[in-house]
This record gives C-alpha cells, structure tokens and sequence, in this order.
C-alpha cells in the first residue's frame, strides 16, 4: 500500500511539472521578460528574446525604463548586484 501510495505521488508530481512548465517559459522570457513587457514593448520592440538583446536594450534605456523594470535587472541573470563584502 505504501509503495502505491508512493508511485501515486510520484506520477502526480511528474504531470504537475510537465503541465507547468510551458506556462514557466512563456517565449523564453524570464523575470526581466515579464516585469519589463511594457518597457520592452516601447523601447525594445522586435528584438529577439534569449539573446541577450532585450537586456542590453534595457540596459540602454535605463534612464527611461520603470522603477519595477530597473529592480528587475538589477536583481536578476546578468545584472545582478555583486554581493557586499564585509
């Protein structure tokens, strides 16, 4: 009964990641994909997600992006802040 049980959670964690995660890759974009979508919309429209182009457009347009948007790549892949040393 044990080991059933035990198959049963298995089979159930194996479906609720296979079903999860085409809705997690949403078009290869990541954290700052989804937090900056209206920056990228206005300032990086038609640049290739995944490639590292949206960031450095981002990146660019710094000055100009959300408060949200600025957070996000300050804090995520490439951008994120070295740690302070004490």
């Amino acid at each position: 009964m044990t080991k059933l049980l035990s198959l049963t959670a298995a089979a159930i964690a194996v479906l609720t990641i296979s079903a999860a995660a085409p809705a997690l890759a949403q078009d290869g974009r990541g954290p700052v994909g989804t937090i900056c979508a209206k920056d990228i919309d206005t300032y990086c429209r038609g640049l290739a997600h995944g490639s590292g182009e949206v960031r450095a457009c981002l990146e660019r347009n710094r000055d100009k992006v959300s408060p949200d948007c600025k957070t996000a790549l300050d804090t995520t892949g490439g951008g994120r802040m070295a740690p302070i040393s004490r």
